[in-house]
């Protein structure tokens, strides 16, 4: 059985550490054959304000089909005034289709978590706020999150990082969705 992740996360802004480093820490199920689906900046700042004006029913249809089939996901999110993005919380907001679902919003799936901030308070606290959406998602967050201090230079234009700390921290919650997407099919819960 093929593993399918899905990656959820970036800004606005093409070439973000947000996503550089969501997509950094997919390597780890893209080498063991697992299907890997990005939904990155670009897509997230297409979806309509969940419910809201311009919103129909179908929007981020996509998104909603590809969490719906996954074993495991990853979500960024850069820090914000302390918390998460709001591009970010509206594509989790998407989630809610899957509310009446027999395997419910992220029920039964492994979730990493990554937060990326100038600063390291901010990176701590959206850390600890994905922390909270996982688990009212019914998500089983991995025990490692990646807090990553975004500067210039962290990522070149291939996405390449320069920072051993923060690509160790990546691999480690990629490695880490991987392994608890693997034992929760086991156990029969995806």
């Amino acid at each position: 059985m093929t593993l399918r992740i899905v990656a959820i996360g970036g800004t606005v802004n093409q070439g973000s550490t947000t996503e550089h480093a969501l997509r950094l820490a997919t390597r780890p199920a893209e080498q063991a054959g697992a299907q890997v689906q990005v939904f990155g900046g670009d897509y997230l700042a297409g979806l309509a304000h969940y419910r809201g004006a311009g919103h129909e029913v179908g929007s981020g249809g996509e998104l909603v089909e590809a969490v719906r089939g996954a074993d495991g996901i990853l979500i960024a999110a850069p820090g914000y005034h302390g918390t998460i993005s709001g591009l970010v919380k509206n594509a989790l907001d998407y989630l809610e289709d899957l509310s009446g679902d027999s395997r419910p919003y992220l029920h039964g799936r492994a979730v990493g978590l990554i937060a990326t901030a100038a600063g390291v308070q901010a990176s701590m606290s959206t850390l600890g706020t994905l922390r909270a959406i996982a688990h009212a998602l019914r998500g089983w967050p991995t025990p490692m999150g990646a807090t990553i201090r975004a500067y210039e230079g962290l990522f070149d234009a291939e996405g390449q990082c320069s920072d051993e700390r923060a690509c160790a921290q990546l691999a480690l919650v990629g490695q880490q969705v991987l392994e608890g997407a693997r034992a929760l099919s086991r156990l029969g819960q995806v």
